[in-house]
């Protein structure tokens, strides 16, 4: 059988299959990949991670985490962009935002670890959010997955950067007439 050929698509849960041996190597690049020990997490958001995005959550170029876990595998290094993954996530402030408007929270820290992927409760608070209303949510990392699968479903995402390792990023109903 032919090994999977690593590149900034392929999706964490299909390189942890065919090389178990990178979860380390992984976890070390980016810390906070250390929950996909957590076998709920692992089934769940290892199968909608991009390496790609897990290279944003690492605050890395997606060629520097891609090229290492070639690198651990035997396979040559390949040519990618150099600019870090991160910087599509952490724009300008939108139009959209205003702090009088955020009408939740979502804590990651307050959930509980053996629980389902932060996207599933994100998404239910989410859906209920009115015109113009807001969702924060709040992270110790850059939650790329989260806010990819967030605006697939039709919600507006800004992220900024509090300090290192403290992120909130707001959700609004995109679909929704902004006054």
């Amino acid at each position: 059988m032919d090994r999977l050929l690593i590149d900034e698509t392929t999706k964490v849960a299909a390189l942890l299959d065919a090389y178990p041996e990178l979860e380390g190597v992984l976890i070390e690049i980016a810390p906070p990949f250390k929950k996909l020990k957590n076998p709920v997490l692992r089934r769940s958001v290892a199968k909608v991670a991009s390496l790609r995005q897990a290279a944003a959550v690492a605050r890395i170029p997606a060629s520097e985490l891609v090229n290492q876990l070639r690198e651990a595998v035997g396979q040559p290094p390949i040519e990618l962009g150099t600019e870090d993954a991160s910087v599509s996530y952490l724009g300008e402030r939108p139009d959209w935002y205003d702090p009088d408007f955020v009408v939740d929270v979502l804590d990651e820290s307050a959930l509980p670890e053996d629980g389902p992927m932060p996207l599933v409760p994100l998404l239910k608070r989410a859906q209920g959010l009115g015109e113009r209303e807001i969702l924060e949510f709040r992270t110790t990392f850059l939650p790329a997955p989260g806010i990819d699968a967030m605006s697939k479903k039709g919600f507006a995402a800004w992220t900024k950067e509090i300090s290192p390792g403290e992120f909130r990023t707001y959700f609004t109903n995109a679909q929704r007439p902004r006054a």
